[in-house]
């Protein structure tokens, strides 16, 4: 019996693997050019200095609850289908968005209500890695239950009510601009620049890749997988805190439908994958992610397309990239 056995065989496994990783990546980068150069076309606007800066301005928010859902896969499993998940990031929002404006209208000053409304974000987070990590409980249903609460309380503290607010603060935030960029550009590029650091140029970003990747091998190191699957989830719920707090500013009131954030978020954290070299996720990933996002729903917006048609869209992102990745990227051990 003739054949390819052993170390070869291994090999050329992986060289077809790598082949199929490259491929999916160079189709990713070039499908996104041809949308975005279809809608330069057909779009009208589409590529106005205006529209541009809007798109980025409102894809702010979603790239920084996109960031927290990324520490989660990186710090909890960067097999993005057996790892954690973080489903109640968006409500997350909610609720501290609810928390700082209603502080906020009780007269606290605003860099309390603003630490208060970041602190309930990470309560909620904590309260995840406590599900996770303490009860045992599965990601998915450990934060589908957290998000139902977290919907719960800002129902109660809201009344089930859009909650105004307005201060300097939130004024400068929506309107304030320096060297030309906007103050949320700007919250976006510094936070970018701060978790690009931690994630990819720290010790203790290399050692939650180890956690996430490999949690056997990492406890056989000495590693605390229990702490950083504890600050994966409550790092989440600081960037929705941050994030209520630019929803706010954006809308000058809280609102009650910051949970359809939820499949955006989860699209551009799971798109954000394909554009890594191993398929795992990646701040610069998931930021080219996010803006693609945001610029798809606005492209459809702009051709007069429904918005219902965007939410089909990126459902089907999330089965293709689960399905790309689980092809293309390597085997365990292999």
């Amino acid at each position: 019996m003739s054949g390819v056995t052993g170390p070869a065989a291994a090999n050329s496994s992986m060289n077809r693997r790598a082949l199929a990783a490259l491929f999916v990546r160079l189709g990713a980068f070039a499908a996104i050019g041809i949308i975005l150069l279809y809608f330069a076309i057909y779009a009208r606007g589409f590529t106005s200095s205006y529209n541009l800066q809007n798109v980025v301005e409102q894809s702010v928010i979603l790239t920084m609850l996109a960031y927290g859902m990324t520490v989660v896969f990186i710090g909890t499993g960067t097999d993005v289908q057996q790892g954690g998940v973080d489903l109640s990031v968006a409500a997350n929002a909610g609720l501290a968005g609810a928390v700082f404006v209603t502080l906020l209208n009780l007269g606290l000053p605003e860099p309390l209500a603003i630490l208060a409304a970041i602190f309930s974000g990470m309560a909620m987070g904590l309260l995840n890695g406590i599900a996770v990590v303490l009860f045992r409980i599965i990601p998915l249903l450990a934060t589908l239950a957290v998000m139902n609460i977290a919907t719960g309380l800002e129902l109660t503290i809201t009344g089930n009510n859009v909650v105004g607010a307005s201060s300097e603060f939130l004024t400068m935030l929506q309107f304030g601009r320096f060297l030309g960029i906007s103050a949320l550009a700007w919250v976006l590029i510094v936070f970018t620049i701060f978790v690009t650091i931690l994630v990819h140029y720290s010790p203790f970003g290399v050692r939650l890749y180890a956690v996430g990747g490999f949690p056997e091998a990492a406890r056989a190191a000495g590693l605390n997988v229990g702490f950083n699957i504890y600050f994966s989830y409550i790092f989440s719920g600081l960037c929705a805190g941050i994030a209520a707090v630019l929803i706010v500013s954006r809308l000058s009131a809280s609102t009650l439908g910051t949970g359809l954030h939820l499949l955006p978020v989860l699209a551009a954290a799971l798109l954000g994958t394909v554009f890594s070299r191993r398929f795992v996720p990646t701040i610069g990933g998931t930021l080219i992610a996010s803006l693609f996002v945001g610029f798809l729903a606005n492209g459809f917006q702009l051709l007069g397309i429904s918005s219902y048609w965007v939410s089909g869209v990126q459902g089907a992102l999330i089965l293709l990239v689960v399905a790309l990745t689980s092809f293309a990227k390597p085997a365990e051990g292999g």
